[in-house]
């Protein structure tokens, strides 16, 4: 039977646009081909075009959920379409679903090169950054939408630590903020870096996400299939679709599909422990929700390892691209590929003291992010023209 939503009707924009789409205006005549198709694929079940018609009002207006199985399938099979396509739970609207609340951690990540990584430093009057993996320096910065603060390195690399508080209601929404902030975020850092460092190229400007999940919103059984989602976000979305109110109402239903299917991914890697905490790390972000506060990864100890990281694919992906363009790169002595074999060591190798959930942490995050064959590619390049 289809589940009753006792709410203000939310209209299912998927189901309609399915059925225009295929060029039936009315439900009278999508029930007709429903009914067809249901007959043609021998479904004995197969509703009359009078009740599939009535069906289809009540799907497509909102008043119940798609969960009748005669009704999924012939969906399925009229738009040919997969279940993760069409269906989701819209059983309440936004106001009445639970919010999780997380912080966000934006890392806006430029090259700006030596020389401007120097003026850069002494504009915005940086001081040495204090617990950082590599030598590098740091200042709060002013920015619109949260607290901001810069780091530069030396070897040319400058990160924007963007935190802003979210409280929302599904990852859909998550996802759509962040589609459209990204943008906002990029065109913020470029303008600020322009009149006194600019990046040496802007198209290579980008943003990595990661996000600490304070309050979440799911039951024990769907919590670590949610943080799978919010780590790889851009699944519920399509690619170079603008961020409308169908995008939203689509990406919500896939949300549901994929928390029902316990989505996960082979580019997804968990770096949590049962009972303690649940972290994953993909090549889109990282997401981790301590769950023993006492016991987990502290706060500071993802920023700093997203921080050292970023910043190494800043430089990495600077000498990669004067290799591109036919050059031998160029990089001050002081950081060649003796400064790289150093970094390399700092990165993969376990500190004696270090916990097991930090290991796990920057070992799950430097498997997704691919860095170390850029790094090691660049240790090469820079030391063939070394010898040259």
């Amino acid at each position: 039977m289809s589940t009753e939503v006792p709410r203000q009707f939310k209209p299912n924009l998927v189901l309609v646009n399915r059925r225009k789409a295929a060029g039936w205006e009315s439900r009278k005549r999508a029930a007709r081909e429903l009914h067809r198709v249901g007959q043609q694929c021998g479904i004995r079940e197969t509703p009359t075009v009078e009740a599939i018609e009535k069906a289809m009002y009540r799907h497509e207006t909102g008043r119940v959920a798609v969960t009748d199985t005669i009704y999924r399938q012939l969906y399925c099979l009229a738009y040919d379409a997969r279940p993760h396509d069409l269906f989701g739970e819209l059983t309440s609207g936004a106001e009445d679903r639970p919010h999780f609340s997380a912080r966000s951690h934006k890392f806006v990540t430029a090259f700006v090169g030596p020389e401007g990584a120097t003026r850069l430093r002494e504009s915005a009057r940086c001081a040495p950054a204090v617990g950082e993996w590599h030598t590098c320096y740091s200042a709060p910065v002013e920015h619109p939408e949260g607290d901001c603060t810069l780091y530069v390195w030396p070897c040319g690399s400058a990160i924007f630590h963007l935190v802003e508080d979210v409280q929302l209601s599904t990852i859909a929404a998550l996802a759509a903020w962040r589609e459209v902030s990204y943008g906002d975020n990029i065109k913020w850092a470029i303008d600020y870096l322009a009149p006194i460092a600019p990046a040496e190229d802007e198209s290579a400007v980008y943003v990595l996400g990661a996000h600490w999940v304070t309050e979440p919103a799911w039951s024990v059984e769907l919590l670590d299939t949610a943080l799978r989602i919010m780590s790889t976000p851009k699944v519920l979305l399509h690619r170079g679709r603008a961020m409308d109110d169908e995008h939203l109402a689509h990406a919500e239903l896939v949300e549901q599909s994929l928390l029902s299917d316990a989505y996960d991914h082979v580019g997804i890697e968990s770096f949590g422990l049962r009972g303690i905490s649940a972290g994953y790390a993909s090549w889109s972000g990282v997401v981790y929700h301590p769950i023993s506060a006492e016991r987990s990864l502290t706060e500071a100890e993802m920023v700093a390892c997203e921080l050292a990281i970023q910043s190494m694919w800043a430089y990495s992906d600077a000498i990669a691209r004067q290799v591109e363009q036919g050059r031998d790169p160029r990089v001050p002595p002081e950081h060649g590929w003796r400064y790289l074999r150093g970094v390399r060591s700092r990165l993969t190798v376990s500190r004696l003291r270090e916990p097991g959930q930090h290991q796990a942490m920057r070992r799950a995050i430097l498997r997704t992010c691919d860095l170390m064959p850029a790094l090691d590619q660049a240790i090469e390049t820079l030391r063939d023209t070394d010898r040259g």
